[in-house]
């Protein structure tokens, strides 16, 4: 595959893959700056911000902006992360004159009109009402609570009902004014487009935005460990979850974490973890580990979910599993096996559509990886030795992890304690 790097003439740059086969585009950005920065009071900001780009912009009122998209054949969407606002487009070849000047006036001149923003605020509301009755979502919150203190990360992205309703159209209009300039912007395309026509649609899109963005600073955040949180829900499943350090991607020791990570649990029938608990003794139905990596704060998470009356045995069990893994390692074998997988599954996990790729392209620049990362990967997965993952095992897996049990009071079991 073949990635370009386009720079237009206002200095905007993307990452561009040619495909001609068939007659579409795929657009893919991000703004740096998402719902953490959602203002103290206002929670829920840069998510409702986010609802609005495809509900009127320029002379457009929300009817005839949806109108003209479905006239172009064009689906655009935008959606708030912790540490990024994201859109995305995906248009026929043969009307992207038009859906770039569609998602032009999205990006520059959004109207934030009063009956839009009343009625996603409406909808949000909603699901945040639907989810104060879902046990998992109350819980989860808790969870954020607890771990993160009063940073950024331990609010909902879709704020609360107080939240929402101090928000006005002015703020909405602030934070896009102070988000969206070029400065924090990633930008990849994939499809029937050549460079030279994508170096005009950048500066036509992009290149009138402001040079800089002005975002509040966010510090990084180090999760509370060692702690064991219990809510307290007559359910017939209890659910589990627990939390270790994770590692920066940038970090020398990133590739030896993930390989870890995916004999330990990431992979999702031939880890560790579920061998234990799934194979084994049949406790859960599914159980894995995942590596949370935000800009500002990093953790290893393992999750599962089981019967009420074997939750602390299962918490044994997990516990148990990980602390073999942090003393003594994966195996020669459990290595190259896990090399041999995550080597060839890249591209099926990442690039098996256009849009797919749009979107691993923008994470590699956000992550600074450089555009030559998918050709050096394999061999920087291949240089990780067994020793370095033994070490990254100790140095993450051997902490008192936070641990989270949603259900009943968790039952005792001999010897089993509460792990």
């Amino acid at each position: 595959m073949n990635i370009q790097e386009v720079k237009s003439k206002k200095g905007i740059t993307a990452w561009l893959v040619e495909d001609h086969s068939i007659p579409l585009i795929s657009v893919r950005f991000v703004f740096d700056g998402g719902s953490a920065q959602d203002p103290a009071g206002k929670g829920g900001l840069v998510n409702l911000m986010t609802g609005l780009f495809d509900e009127g912009a320029g002379d457009l009122d929300s009817d005839a902006f949806q109108q003209k998209l479905d006239d172009a054949g064009a689906e655009m969407s935008f959606q708030a992360a912790r540490d990024g606002t994201y859109g995305s487009m995906r248009m026929l070849s043969e009307e992207k004159n038009e859906a770039f000047g569609l998602l032009k006036l999205a990006v520059n001149q959004p109207r934030f009109d009063q009956a839009p923003i009343d009625r996603i605020r409406a909808q949000v509301l909603s699901g945040i009402l639907a989810n104060e009755r879902d046990p998992n979502t109350v819980a989860q919150q808790r969870w954020l609570r607890a771990i993160y203190g009063e940073h950024p990360y331990s609010r909902s992205d879709q704020g609360t009902k107080d939240s929402l309703t101090t928000i006005t159209a002015d703020d909405v209009r602030a934070f896009h004014k102070a988000n969206f300039a070029r400065g924090g912007l990633h930008v990849a395309v994939v499809g029937d487009i050549d460079a030279a026509t994508l170096s005009a649609k950048l500066d036509e899109v992009f290149g009138d935005l402001p040079e800089k963005q002005t975002l509040a600073p966010v510090a990084d955040v180090t999760p509370r460990l060692g702690q064991q949180l219990e809510v307290n829900y007559d359910l017939p499943q209890t659910s589990l979850q627990l939390a270790w350090p994770g590692v920066k991607r940038s970090d020398p020791d990133f590739f030896a974490t993930v390989l870890m990570n995916e004999i330990l649990g990431g992979s999702t029938f031939t880890s560790r973890l579920f061998a234990e608990v799934r194979e084994k003794r049949g406790l859960a139905y599914g159980v894995s580990s995942d590596l949370v990596d935000n800009e500002h704060s990093h953790a290893l998470l393992v999750t599962t979910a089981t019967r009420s009356d074997r939750a602390a045995e299962t918490l044994s069990i997990v516990r148990q599993v990980v602390k073999d893994m942090a003393e003594n390692g994966p195996t020669e074998e459990e290595l190259a096996a896990i090399k041999k997988y995550m080597i060839g599954a890249y591209a099926i996990n990442n690039l098996d559509s256009s849009s797919s790729i749009a979107a691993t392209l923008v994470e590699l620049q956000v992550d600074d990886l450089g555009i030559d990362y998918m050709k050096r990967r394999a061999s920087l997965i291949n240089a990780v030795t067994l020793a370095d993952v033994k070490a990254a095992a100790k140095k993450l897996l051997s902490a008192d992890p936070a641990v989270m049990v949603i259900g009943p009071p968790l039952v005792q079991i001999a010897g089993g304690g509460k792990g």
